[in-house]
């Protein structure tokens, strides 16, 4: 794991009076969790294995591109990272680790690093190889660690696969349902961008409009997950 340092930034969403969000020092996963991890979780936890998932925790494309509960196939590297997983499984694999999915604020927190600064979020070349990336087919087959290394010597932020985070959605959902829905729908046009604080940032646009279509038991072949844990 990497050792993330005590931080503010403003993001993107969620900073209703645009002002800076203070994010804990904690320890994130250098790498997302690959197919080889996902199974020895799988081996020792099988009540999450394909064959035995209920539905209510994960939809019908659980692990799908496996060939089995306990082989990914020979199709499928070792090294990739494990996608179509649900937010149940991913949050469960985390627990069983002594870790836990780190929040939107911290993922983000540690996203906007590249190799040499905390903060590169106004560097036209990082956000242009951020969504360089949207445009490739087939990422997520692709080992870990072969994105660059960031300031915080974490890999793999950007350029791979999509990650659950532990409020995943929490910025769309505002306690009352009928609003909840006005804001899910209103996120795919103009109106989703009224309490954004850099309206250029495209790339994270596509990020938040991602997580708000998503539903706990959703799971996607481009999405995946890594592990934080508080510092004592």
């Amino acid at each position: 794991m990497a050792s993330i340092e005590r931080g503010t930034f403003v993001p993107l969403y969620g900073a209703t009076s645009k002002k800076p969000v203070q994010v804990d020092a904690f320890s994130m996963d250098i790498y997302p969790v690959n197919n080889a991890q996902f199974l020895e979780f799988l081996k020792k936890y099988p009540e999450n294995s394909r064959s035995r998932m209920k539905g209510i925790f994960a939809d019908k494309s659980y692990l799908s591109q496996w060939e089995s509960d306990f082989n990914y196939g020979s199709a499928n590297l070792s090294t990739a990272p494990v996608t179509n997983i649900s937010w149940f499984t991913a949050k469960k694999y985390c627990e069983c680790q002594g870790k836990r999915l780190p929040t939107m604020d911290e993922w983000e927190y540690v996203a906007m690093a590249d190799e040499k600064r905390i903060d590169a979020r106004t560097k036209e070349s990082f956000n242009n190889y951020i969504l360089s990336w949207y445009e490739k087919p087939k990422t997520y087959a692709n080992p870990v660690g072969r994105t660059f290394r960031n300031y915080w010597g974490v890999y793999d932020m950007h350029g791979l696969v999509w990650e659950w985070t532990a409020d995943f959605n929490s910025v769309f959902l505002s306690g009352e349902s009928r609003k909840d829905k006005d804001t899910d729908r209103n996120l795919f046009c103009g109106s989703g961008s009224v309490n954004a604080t850099d309206l250029m940032n495209y790339a994270a646009f596509m990020r938040y409009a991602f997580r708000g279509s998503l539903k706990a038991r959703f799971t996607t072949k481009n999405l995946g997950f890594r592990c934080a844990k508080d510092k004592k």
